[in-house]
């Protein structure tokens, strides 16, 4: 049993690296083409900048499978013996949390990397070393008390219940909606400076737009996410009474005031369409096939490991493993994702123009370096928002400056948001 776990994870992890390298080998022959969304300068720099992401991206997997083997291979036996507890409770905590430490702090190096060299090279990184370290330390101490309690519950359910693992489901997919719900809480507690929207038209106009579409705010409110970073972006945060919309300040330093209602026509589209609760659901399912699968984990594999059949054992062989299903959930996941962009895409050209939303895809391809054109196969599984092309075909708007835009639209371009 134990070969046939680290054969499919291998698998996992050689079809991750085909796919960057078939993506890697494809931008390297685009980028030198006639551009198009952007100057050739951009474009050139965008079709790096995705080059690089790759390469990194290949670092991280095989890092990935070495520690995967060194759990697999003695690991998960080491930090059992470690750490002994007379309290059953107490000592499943400490395993448990121990094992997601050494991870975490095994990533930091890479999270570093990935900030202060990649982000830099390419204009994107506006933190200095003390924010992240105080990021770093705020997630860490976030992850030992959430993660305590979440291991608590767990272990609690497991030893009590004889379903446990549907028990599990249902408390943890308890806890992703509540995270839902406290998301913008959280990240204005603890990272972002959350201020109300002070440009009073722009704000009414907002307002006007979530009329339309039944959707009930706690305000709107702009983030000073430009400390840490370049890249646009905003956000529908919270659930029921929580909900708020979020702008980047960098969204509103680049984007007109027409082209940021159609963005936020769009967004408000994945609401009208009941898009965020479609998308809980699918992580539901995702969780409860998971959970499913791990309730009824051979014996077998646990001799074979030398260790205890025991309610710890079983959380760190699911936390080990659960990246293989979520991986080959993903093309499923990202159709439906997809057909949803297509969909919100229609509310926001109906809510804001279809020329200003077209504008502001545009501007959002630029401003972020999202290279235009991606490998068939790469955006098979990565991918959850549609080509730019074929979003802007459906706009019925036409891609000025690109050569053979016909043919490029069967190459699967792909914007990343």
């Amino acid at each position: 049993m134990l070969m046939t776990v680290i054969a499919v994870y291998s698998l996992y992890i050689l079809i991750k690296l085909y796919t960057s390298v078939m993506q890697i080998g494809y931008v390297n022959v685009a980028k030198r083409q006639s551009p198009f969304l952007m100057s050739s300068k951009d474009y050139l720099e965008a079709g790096n900048y995705s080059v690089a992401k790759e390469k990194f991206s290949m670092v991280s997997t095989l890092v990935e499978y070495i520690i995967f083997i060194a759990w697999m291979g003695g690991g998960i036996t080491l930090i059992e013996n470690a750490l002994l507890f007379q309290d059953a409770t107490l000592n499943a905590i400490a395993i448990v949390l121990g094992f997601i430490l050494i991870n975490s702090i095994i990533s930091l190096p890479l999270d570093w990397y990935s900030k202060f060299v990649l982000d830099d090279k390419f204009g994107f990184n506006r933190s200095g070393q003390g924010l992240f370290i105080k990021d770093t330390l705020i997630s860490l101490v976030m992850t030992v008390v959430i993660g305590a309690l979440i291991i608590w519950g767990v272990f609690a359910i497991m030893e009590n219940l004889a379903l446990w693992w549907l028990w599990s489901f249902a408390f943890i997919f308890g806890i992703i909606i509540l995270v839902n719900m406290l998301f913008p809480t959280i990240r204005a507690m603890f990272f972002d400076k959350i201020t109300p929207l002070e440009d009073e038209s722009l704000n009414a106009k907002i307002k006007e737009l979530m009329d339309k579409t039944g959707f009930v705010s706690s305000g709107v409110f702009v983030s000073d996410a430009s400390k840490r970073d370049a890249r646009l972006n905003a956000y529908f945060g919270g659930l029921g009474k929580t909900k708020r919309v979020v702008l980047f300040d960098t969204l509103l330093e680049k984007l007109t005031s027409y082209e940021l209602l159609a963005v936020l026509g769009h967004e408000l589209g994945h609401f009208a369409h009941g898009d965020i609760y479609k998308n809980i659901a699918m992580v539901g399912a995702m969780m409860f096939g998971m959970f499913a699968i791990f309730g009824n984990i051979p014996e077998s594999l646990f001799l074979e490991l030398g260790i205890a059949t025991s309610s710890t054992s079983i959380m760190l062989l699911f936390i080990l493993l659960m990246p293989i299903l979520s991986y080959f959930m993903m093309p499923l996941m990202g159709a439906v994702s997809r057909h949803n962009e297509f969909e919100a895409d229609k509310t926001g050209a109906e809510l804001g123009g279809k020329l200003y939303l077209a504008e502001a895809l545009k501007k959002l391809v630029a401003e972020n370096k999202s290279f235009p054109l991606s490998h068939p196969v790469y955006m098979f599984f990565n991918y959850t928002h549609p080509p730019v092309i074929e979003r802007l075909k459906a706009l019925g708007v036409s891609v000025q400056g690109s050569q053979n835009s016909s043919a490029l639209e069967g190459e699967s371009p792909s914007l990343e948001q």
